[in-house]
């Protein structure tokens, strides 16, 4: 089943909701400020979106500017930071099966559904 991972207060992430909403496929809908992605989860991810777990981190948030720029982090220290402040996760993610997009622009949703 498609999943994306979801921001309502994202307008890119509310355009790749309706994307899928016109599709007519049934899909997954996860707040993930909510249901925050473990550990697990997040390396499944980067690997199917086949990025680096900083490539995953929204740089311009304020969290990432005062908490973390500027310092050398391990992946595994990014991915903890992500899942302490979920906010810093890139979005919308879409997964299908054994792909997935980052939904910026949201048409790239239409690559994998």
């Amino acid at each position: 089943m498609i999943k994306i991972f979801h921001n309502n207060r994202c307008s890119k992430s509310r355009s790749g909701l309706e994307i899928l909403e016109n599709s007519g496929k049934e899909f997954e809908l996860i707040k993930y400020l909510e249901n925050i992605p473990t550990e697990t989860e997040l390396k499944t991810i980067i690997n199917l979106l086949n990025i680096t777990p900083i490539q995953l981190v929204r740089k311009n948030e304020k969290v990432w500017k005062e908490e973390f720029k500027g310092k050398e982090l391990s992946d595994a220290e990014i991915i903890q930071a992500m899942i302490a402040n979920p906010k810093l996760i890139e979005r919308p993610i879409v997964i299908n099966g054994d792909k997935a997009v980052i939904g910026r622009p949201p048409e790239s949703i239409l690559d994998i559904i």
